[in-house]
């Protein structure tokens, strides 16, 4: 086994327990070494991965995963190379992030069967909700049941021990009580709800049983695993329990034993917090996550069509560095969860922020609040369809096309990989009837369909849906085919005009480049392009391709309203 794994156990555990858990290790390697079909993969801008429910869309009793595969063959098929399904596993809260069991599908989406069949065409990501599992898991029942085989999987602490610095992503108390069979209280860590119990990384018996999951995943097709809430991981009494050192090393130690089996397989991070906290988990671009979600960028996108100005946005993307050629953002505008306000600390000043919380509540989306040290609550989360988020439902629905395709198209030109998530795609708007039916404001945002009603949807002339969609997947099939898209490009961000977000492109080669115009504007706006890019140009999103006889050679250009150019040339 690499050598790295003994010296990561060691300095996260005492020597004998390291020596034991390099054992039980060195058990799953050997084990799934026999299962896995390893296979060398290379990100490139062919990658486009959709985020969706495996039940996002249903059809009478068919299993919702090969309803899911089935609307994808029919709408996505060459256009999108990849899909993270979110969490399949048996669940009892937070729509699949409070998992039952780790190992087994829900009967209502399905089995492994659909799984494997959706990753034969697909490239697959995961969830590893391995910070938490559910109250009703066989792990918590065996806990509270005094099973010794789980004695140190959780978290008990005396209720009086100040917890006063331990950061809160939630306004819900840190610790919960339980009771076991005898009455006895039992009072767990519970970073994000009652229902979501922290499991306890001090024991290299948990380490051991998530990573037999994770590989699990791998031996079924996941190529990219998502470590969701990973910043709170590990906990040290006394200190903020978040983005600790042994957070970092568990990671790059998971990295490495996965990596023993499956080098090709992608970690992504998921930590909504302010950007430069996100960015530390890339390591140093050879050791941790390949991928860490730009998690600044949904609203940053927002606050610039609020105020038609891209300057805040300009000047946080001139500072994205990558620590290394083989690292890249995960690109997006809207997910599962809402639109996070805690990543743009210190990019936007809080009256921008204010400003942005008061336009999504105009638009009829919600606010969700966290606790601060001091006990006071403030804004984390913006819960709203990101297309509500950009425009009010009442007004010209040819404006808020055009909002909604220019930040989707930014997000396409960014260095990096897309995410697209499922209810972006297709225009979804807030899911009001079902805030008011789970009584949980991320609902809004997670509407399930009848596939018959969206296949309707999507085929109506002059609809919302079927306008958005047609559009997004024309700019995708373009984009697939640029390699100046390639996410380990090079790339500059350019200062033109406040109202454009200028992005210019280039080819691993470096021989050609495409220059991304965003009018972020409802005005004209003519720019003057800089001087060291060569004529001729070609916008590869119009209509109309431009040659040799129909190139303009001046180095202006008119951008209308919420326009989008890729302007395609050599170096």
């Amino acid at each position: 086994m690499n050598e790295n794994i003994n010296k990561r156990l060691e300095k996260l555990y005492p020597k004998q327990t390291a020596n034991d858990a390099y054992k039980g290790i060195e058990k799953l390697i050997n084990k799934y070494k026999k299962t896995i079909n390893s296979k060398e993969y290379h990100l490139s801008q062919k990658d486009i991965i959709l985020i969706t429910y495996g039940d996002q869309v249903s059809k009478n009793s068919e299993a919702t995963l090969q309803t899911l595969n089935g609307f994808m063959d029919n709408h996505l098929k060459g256009v999108v190379n990849s899909v993270h399904i979110l969490p399949f596993y048996p669940y009892s809260s937070d729509d699949g992030f409070s998992v039952v069991d780790y190992k087994e599908v829900d009967p209502h989406m399905g089995s492994w069967r659909e799984v494997e069949q959706l990753s034969a065409d697909y490239r697959i990501m995961v969830d590893g909700v391995i910070n938490h599992i559910s109250q009703f898991s066989l792990w918590f029942k065996a806990y509270l049941a005094g099973d010794k085989e789980y004695d140190d999987f959780f978290i008990e602490l005396d209720p009086t021990i100040d917890l006063s610095k331990v950061v809160r992503p939630r306004a819900s108390p840190l610790l919960h009580e339980y009771l076991d069979d005898d009455g006895k209280i039992h009072n767990i860590w519970t970073t994000f709800s009652k229902d979501q119990v922290d499991l306890n990384y001090k024991s290299y018996k948990v380490l051991c049983s998530v990573l037999d999951a994770m590989f699990f995943y791998i031996e079924k097709g996941a190529t990219l695993i998502r470590l969701d809430a990973i910043a709170f991981i590990w906990k040290e009494i006394g200190t903020q329990c978040v983005h600790l050192p042994q957070t970092h090393e568990l990671i790059q130690l998971m990295r490495d034993i996965l990596h023993e089996v499956a080098p090709e397989v992608i970690i992504i991070t998921e930590t909504n917090v302010p950007h430069h906290e996100n960015i530390s988990y890339f390591g140093s671009g050879e050791d941790e996550a390949q991928m860490v979600y730009n998690f600044a960028l949904p609203p940053l996108l927002l606050n610039s069509i609020i105020h038609s100005n891209t300057e805040k946005l300009s000047s946080w993307a001139k500072t994205l560095k990558l620590p290394s050629n083989k690292v890249c953002f995960f690109n997006f505008t809207a997910s599962h969860d809402g639109i996070g306000l805690r990543p743009v600390k210190g990019l936007l000043s809080d009256k921008e922020v204010d400003d942005i919380v008061q336009n999504v509540q105009k638009n009829g989306g919600l606010v969700s609040y966290r606790a601060e040290e001091d006990g006071s609550k403030t804004p984390y989360e913006l819960n709203c369809s990101y297309i509500d988020a950009l425009t009010n439902p009442q007004e010209d629905q040819l404006l808020r096309i055009k909002r909604m395709l220019v930040t989707q198209a930014t997000v396409l030109a960014m260095p990096g990989v897309p995410g697209i998530y499922f209810h972006s795609i297709v225009g979804s708007q807030n899911y009001h009837d079902g805030v008011k039916h789970s009584g949980i404001n991320r609902t809004i945002n997670r509407e399930k369909y009848n596939i018959d009603w969206l296949e309707k949807e999507l085929s109506t002339l002059g609809s919302l849906a079927k306008t958005i969609f047609d559009s997004y997947k024309r700019m995708i099939s373009i984009r697939i085919n640029e390699e100046a898209f390639n996410p380990f490009g090079e790339f500059e961000f350019l200062t033109l005009d406040k109202r454009v977000f200028a992005i210019d492109k280039f080819n691993i080669e470096k021989t050609s480049r495409i220059l991304s115009l965003n009018n972020y504007s409802n005005e004209k706006v003519t720019i003057n392009l800089p001087k060291n890019i060569k004529l001729p140009l070609c916008d590869i999103l119009s209509s109309n391709y431009c040659d040799e006889s129909t190139e303009k050679k001046e180095l202006t250009i008119t951008l209308e309203p919420y326009q989008i150019m890729w302007l395609k040339g050599k170096i």
